[in-house]
């Protein structure tokens, strides 16, 4: 029996952030579509009892879990220092980059280490990340450049920043995720569609204020004529550092109705937004995937997005993009250039109907299933 063992560690806790979700749904089609002959087991910290009941009841299917002795903290410090670690060997699968990297053979006993990088935030962006998150990943990526057999990115988007700041050479191998299968219509959607107030018509967003996100040169934008009142729906915290979404519209003179943050929404309530806009604008300024029109894509609702490269990529023409500032002293016509994106789909009838047809056609490109195959014939490879 073939053993591919997965690092869980990512997949515990309550909140669904990006990291969670990724790890959870690959891990789960991983298990799926193991082929013959082959299992999957998790490597896991120190957890209690109770969560890894919990592990277990998340990943139908894996063969059993590998319980190390130290918790996430010190688990994280340790491979870090490349600690090596009892029940951390053979052919091991991490969906992010904590891994437990350091020298091994190929040839005895068939071990080998692949890690995920998810973006280049790190060294693209290090001011949208806390300080210690910089470091690790930034120590952790120098380990898989010494250890690591391939290296797995979203997008060749990612792959190309990274290579302007760290040397993968021929390692480097582009997966990219899905949305999320539990991201469906729910029975209650009217009712959940009246709870959260939504209009008849409205533009809708994913994000803080935080600059990378460009949300509050979005906020700016709805104030512009060419948007004609529509109201913009935010999901996600009103608040970043000593500013808000509901301030920076009132700095920009929009009445309260105008601009709306609807706080963390869970699955059913976001599919019901995203399935409702009118249509989704994600102004983010650097991304290493961008799930989030990925998401909007499963609803076939139009599309507006920057120019990053990683969101080209992954929308590949099924969208409308727009041009990103290249400094924040353009932030105005930043704002300029997504009302005006906003007012085309707005008065464009054909083109608001195109948006949504390639929006549909565009979602079938993602499929977790896939991702998990390519994850198997990677190990293949290997």
């Amino acid at each position: 029996m073939t053993t591919l063992r997965v690092v869980v560690d990512d997949v515990i806790g309550d909140v669904a952030g990006g990291a969670r979700r990724y790890a959870e749904e690959l891990t789960r089609q991983i298990i799926a579509t193991a082929p013959p002959g082959c299992d999957v087991e998790g490597i896991v910290s120190n957890v209690s009892p109770e969560t890894l009941d919990d592990l277990t009841a998340r990943l139908p299917g894996i063969a059993g879990f590998d319980r190390l002795p130290l918790a996430r903290r010190e688990l994280t410090v340790a491979w870090q220092s490349g600690l090596a670690l009892p029940g951390a060997r053979g052919m091991v699968h991490a969906p992010g980059l904590l891994a437990p990297l350091r020298k091994h053979s190929r040839g005895e006993g068939g071990e080998q280490v692949t890690v995920t990088i998810h973006d280049a935030l790190a060294w693209t962006h290090p001011d949208s990340l806390p300080t210690t998150s910089v470091l690790w990943q930034k120590a952790m990526a120098k380990r898989a450049r010494k250890f690591a057999d391939a290296v797995v990115v979203p997008t060749h988007a990612v792959a190309d920043q990274l290579a302007e700041h760290i040397d993968f050479g021929d390692r480097i191998r582009v997966i990219g995720g899905a949305s999320a299968t539990t991201l469906r219509l729910p029975a209650d959607a009217d009712g959940r569609a009246e709870r959260l107030g939504l209009p008849p018509a409205y533009a809708f967003t994913l994000g803080s204020i935080m600059p990378r996100k460009g949300v509050a040169p979005l906020i700016r934008a709805m104030a512009r004529p060419e948007v004609h009142d529509l109201p913009l729906l935010i999901a996600g915290p009103d608040r970043f550092g000593d500013g808000s979404a509901t301030g920076v519209a009132a700095a920009a003179g929009l009445p309260e109705d105008r601009v709306r943050p609807l706080g963390q929404l869970d699955d059913a309530d976001l599919a019901v937004a995203l399935d409702r806009a009118t249509v989704f604008v994600f102004p983010s300024l650097a991304e290493g995937f961008g799930l989030p029109i990925v998401e909007a894509f499963k609803f076939g609702t139009p599309v507006i997005h920057s120019d990053d490269p990683a969101l080209v990529e992954v929308a590949a023409g099924a969208s409308l993009l727009v041009e990103r500032p290249s400094s924040p002293a353009e932030d105005d016509l930043y704002s300029e250039r997504l009302a005006a994106a906003i007012g085309r789909v707005l008065d464009d009838d054909e083109l608001r109907a195109r948006l949504g047809i390639l929006s549909t056609d565009r979602a079938r490109a993602f499929s977790w299933r896939d991702s998990a195959e390519r994850v198997w014939q990677l190990h293949a490879d290997l």
